[in-house]
């Protein structure tokens, strides 16, 4: 069965009816900018319509499901996060991180209609077409669609284009000793052999030339080498001297600021729901931070953040 006529049957839509949707789910997105963390520039996002979003939810159940993701990749995976990134690389004296320039963007339609073929054999010209307006979007006549920072659908299909990349990588890691992980578009090695790490990022560069798919660029600003005895951040964590996992001390200090406030009562509803979400960050990252901050604050005010229940008011 088709893509299309997929839909067409667990939707209860005529063809004709979904067809004159899918050939205008390419501008189905609601398209905004949102400042880079570093503060230079911004990222676009391209959020699709909740129809949209059920139909990629749809097709990448049913027709992307099981195609590889490499065991490295360690972002949008159940089980698996920045905790498991970061843990990867605890016992290693030296570090290096790396960067993908415009990374979801670089991604488009032949990427994905290449991987499905490589990994499932043929693919009939209806379900390329189906793939290319289903999951990627565009801006009215411009004929480059780019895979969107948004989509239900795009964390896995990002994972699993990067497996030729992954395996090429992890298999020269290894040869050296080098740990390897990826998340999204953030690398991380680590390895107790000095000086070689040094060698990394000529080889990666080497890499992305030679795959088949997808085009890639490595954004140079953003190569770091460190190594114990200096800081060390890997997704936003840090690995501490004494091979441990922490949140750090800024936002330890931020987070202990949220929590005397809220003890004051000087926070809104959206407030306290977001600081719910640190907390349980923390409990999952640093244990011991959680519960140093449940002694000094007390259970009552920690469990009243921990279960606190943001009901939002629907204007009538």
């Amino acid at each position: 069965m088709t893509i299309l006529a997929y839909l067409s049957n667990k939707l209860l839509i005529s063809s004709a009816e979904l067809i004159g949707f899918v050939n205008t789910a390419p501008y189905r997105y609601k398209v905004y900018p949102i400042p880079k963390r570093s503060g230079r520039g911004v990222r676009i996002i391209a959020q699709p319509t909740d129809v949209l979003k059920v139909m990629q939810r749809m097709v990448l159940e049913s027709f992307l499901v099981g195609l590889p993701v490499h065991h490295c990749a360690t972002a949008y995976r159940d089980g698996v996060g920045i905790r498991e990134n970061a843990t990867e690389h605890l016992k290693s004296k030296y570090l290096l991180k790396m960067d993908f320039s415009d990374f979801f963007p670089s991604i488009g339609p032949k990427d994905l209609i290449l991987h499905i073929k490589k990994h499932r054999g043929e693919i009939s010209k209806e379900d390329a077409y189906a793939v290319k307006k289903l999951f990627f979007w565009t801006k009215k006549k411009d004929p480059v669609h780019k895979l969107s920072i948004g989509a239900p659908s795009s964390p896995f299909i990002s994972n699993t284009l990067m497996y030729e990349f992954d395996c090429r990588i992890f298999e020269e890691c290894a040869r050296l000793e080098i740990s390897y992980t990826r998340y999204a578009d953030d690398l991380t090695f680590t390895t107790n052999k000095q000086g070689i790490l040094f060698e990394l990022p000529s080889l990666v560069v080497r890499i992305c030339r030679e795959i088949d798919y997808p085009t890639l660029n490595i954004n140079a600003d953003k190569t770091v080498f460190s190594s114990k005895g200096r800081n060390r951040h890997v997704t936003g964590l840090v690995l501490t001297n004494d091979d441990k996992i922490s949140l750090g001390h800024e936002k330890k200090r931020y987070v202990r600021s949220l929590i005397y406030r809220y003890s004051l009562g000087g926070m809104s509803s959206d407030e306290i729901y977001s600081l719910k979400g640190m907390l349980a960050f923390a409990k999952h990252v640093e244990p011991s931070f959680y519960q140093s901050v449940v002694r000094k604050y007390g259970e009552a005010v920690v469990g009243s953040i921990v279960s606190f229940q943001l009901i939002k008011q629907v204007a009538q």
